[in-house]
């Protein structure tokens, strides 16, 4: 009698491996002949195909790369030497994180569960009961980065995590518009997206909604807002500051190379704030800074940084 497997192992085209990590075709098949991996078998029609212990190791190479690290380096690696290079490049937690006091697998539960509802009424509880700043550094920062280690290591789907960004996107959103009416706009105007290739909006939110509850304008332009069109926005819009975030999912040299191109266009009392999770990127900027005054850019590595640096842009311009 045969035995059919009614739960075979997944495997996944190289188009799929592609839209997962953000590794191109062309880097994929590069990486196999010259470092050996990854290592596709064939589909019936002869296509190349990828289990998920190769796609749980891309994503762990991916997230080295976006840190600086080079093919050369990190293809070879064992998924045990991946993971432990990966937490020591991971982004140091936001000051005043009460970790211990987040129930991840509370939150977790929801997304196993497809409930989008309960979520989303569960952060608005949350949000609530902490105060808008409370529940953006206490719970959706470490969500966030407890939300991308469970995809990395598999535990999360793709879809899960897409339910959560969704989510707490809407729960944001509705904040920031209560904010704007019930706050007065007595700081700066600051026009807000990323660059081309940045699609990860979640963190450029968090900081609108801390940019709005300390008395920003805000000038959103949502994402991936090609640079000449930042530059017409901000002449025409009296804006003030330029406020961008970068994921560790963006080429670092291509955002700090659009970054420079911004600086030189706008003029130099247009100031450039940005913030993110790109540790190369804000490696370069801190190279770039050296021995210029006034600064190029304001990196902001924390939501707390952005209330006393709209204090400062107030005493100056008070002045």
């Amino acid at each position: 009698m045969t035995i059919l497997n009614l739960n075979p192992a997944p495997e996944y085209s190289i188009a799929d491996v592609e839209r997962d990590t953000g590794l191109s075709k062309d880097v994929l098949r590069v990486w196999e002949r010259r470092y050996g991996f990854p290592v596709p078998t064939r589909n019936a029609l002869g296509e190349r195909v990828y289990d998920e212990s190769q796609l749980q190791k891309l994503r762990h190479i991916r997230r080295l790369l976006d840190a600086g690290y080079r093919p050369a380096r990190v293809v070879q690696l064992p998924l045990g030497t991946l993971m432990s290079l990966q937490q020591q490049v991971a982004q140091p937690r936001v000051r005043g994180e009460p970790v211990a006091d987040l129930d991840v697998e509370y939150w977790l539960s929801f997304l196993y569960a497809q409930d989008s509802k309960g979520l989303r009424e569960a952060m608005v509880r949350t949000e609530q009961s902490r105060g808008l700043m409370g529940f953006l550094s206490e719970v959706v920062a470490p969500l966030n980065v407890a939300v991308g280690q469970a995809w990395l290591e598999g535990r999360l789907a793709v879809h899960e995590e897409h339910l959560y960004t969704e989510t707490v996107s809407t729960v944001m959103r509705q904040a920031l518009w209560i904010i704007r009416d019930h706050t007065a706009a007595n700081g700066p105007r600051v026009l807000t997206t990323t660059l081309p290739g940045e699609v990860h909006g979640l963190g450029l939110m968090m900081a609108e909604c801390a940019m709005a509850y300390v008395g920003c304008s805000l000038q959103s332009l949502g994402l991936q807002t090609p640079v000449p069109d930042i530059v017409t926005a901000v002449q025409t819009g009296k804006v003030d500051v330029v406020g961008l975030g970068f994921s560790g999912a963006q080429n670092p040299r291509d955002a700090f190379a659009a970054l420079s191109q911004l600086r030189e266009l706008l003029d130099p009392s247009i100031e450039i704030w940005v913030g993110g999770t790109n540790t190369a990127l804000q490696r370069l900027m801190h190279n770039a800074q050296r021995g210029h005054e006034p600064a190029l850019f304001v990196n902001l590595v924390h939501l707390s940084d952005i209330a006393p640096l709209v204090e400062r842009w107030r005493a100056d311009h008070r002045q």
